[in-house]
């Protein structure tokens, strides 16, 4: 699923386009993650950033914050669930949720503690394959509207950087052990922080008026101070549902 830095710039661009926006405000379903506005159980592992508690990006997650709330304040908190304010991150790269989550915890008692040792070896071998050492940039573009979900969308500030996240998902992805452990790639990679997700969807609704606030909404990135995630490093997390995520000790950690 690995593609050139030019192909995902090409790709996360169309994501921003009035035209597909367009198009997926048609499609808009409820999210399963929640209901009547409350999380439901999805447990699994991910591989995020720090979100808010990484002190050189504080400015960037208050502002995609007031962002945020005034999203819901546009859209209405009976359409749009916010996720709390506290777990905005960017996700390197989901390993395994759900069914699949739970049949792996439930036949094998140390699945955690094998998913721990592999993934160390894994950010080892990264780290040895990219020995220089500084914060992968990425700026973002613009909302990124999902059927169940919004948030936004970021793409890295130029090929090394594309190339060094890349790598560290080979180094994941193409590991036998997690393979074996059932982790595996299933989508291609788009660099995003998810917002919210969709609670009920009214009906009727004006679908036209939503897509032209979305693109309005979407005016405050253009032509302006681009805002730039400075990521240092990546961590195994474990979630219970979609707005808890909890990052442990013993939990391997990269740096960029």
């Amino acid at each position: 699923m690995d593609e050139t830095y030019q192909v995902y710039l090409n790709r996360v661009a169309r994501q921003t386009h009035p035209d597909t926006y367009r198009s997926q405000v048609q499609n808009l379903q409820e999210s399963p993650k929640f209901k009547e506005g409350q999380p439901l159980p999805f447990p699994g592992y991910t591989i995020n950033t720090p979100g808010e508690a990484d002190a050189a990006n504080q400015l960037f997650y208050q502002n995609l914050q007031q962002a945020q709330t005034e999203l819901v304040t546009l859209l209405g908190e009976d359409l749009l669930i916010a996720l709390p304010s506290e777990i905005l991150h960017f996700t390197v790269g989901d390993l395994i949720w759900d069914t699949a989550y739970r049949h792996a915890v439930t036949n094998n008692p140390n699945f955690e503690k094998q998913l721990c040792g592999c993934l160390a070896q894994s950010f080892r071998q990264y780290e040895e394959m990219e020995p220089e050492r500084s914060p992968i940039q990425l700026q973002l573009l613009g909302l990124l509207l999902r059927p169940r979900s919004i948030g936004v969308v970021l793409a890295p500030i130029d090929e090394p950087s594309f190339g060094r996240l890349m790598q560290l998902r080979r180094a994941i992805y193409q590991n036998p052990d997690l393979i074996a452990l059932g982790v595996e790639q299933q989508y291609p990679f788009t660099a995003h922080i998810t917002l919210g997700y969709f609670n009920a969807i009214p009906s009727p609704l004006d679908r036209a008026q939503l897509c032209e606030q979305l693109l309005s909404f979407n005016d405050r990135w253009i032509g302006t101070q681009p805002q730039i995630l400075r990521s240092s490093q990546a961590a195994l997390y474990q979630f219970g549902d979609m707005t808890h995520f909890e990052h442990r000790p013993s939990f391997p950690l990269v740096t960029f």
